[in-house]
């Protein structure tokens, strides 16, 4: 039972370290890019609330959301957060 539940361990173990390899990969294909986000799909917190898809407006300049690299001022956007007031 103690060997099942070992092997079940390392099963996931990795599995999920394969998964995260994965999720690496493709964020090294995007960017952060600020000033282009729609209302309520935001991808992080900012310091005017505490979770992604809670921004109130589209295109605010401190909200950022992930896109391809090298897409972001195409977009109408900059890749440097604003200047903290």
């Amino acid at each position: 039972m103690k060997n099942q539940a070992l092997v079940s361990s390392a099963l996931a173990a990795a599995l999920a370290m394969g998964l995260v390899a994965q999720a690496q990969a493709a964020d090294s294909a995007k960017e952060k890019c600020y000033g282009v986000a729609k209302a309520g799909q935001n991808d992080c917190a900012t310091a005017a609330h505490s979770c992604a898809g809670q921004s109130k407006a589209d295109k605010d300049a401190t909200e950022w959301k992930y896109v391809a690299k090298g897409s972001c001022e195409k977009e109408g956007g900059s890749t440097k957060a604003p200047a903290k007031k």
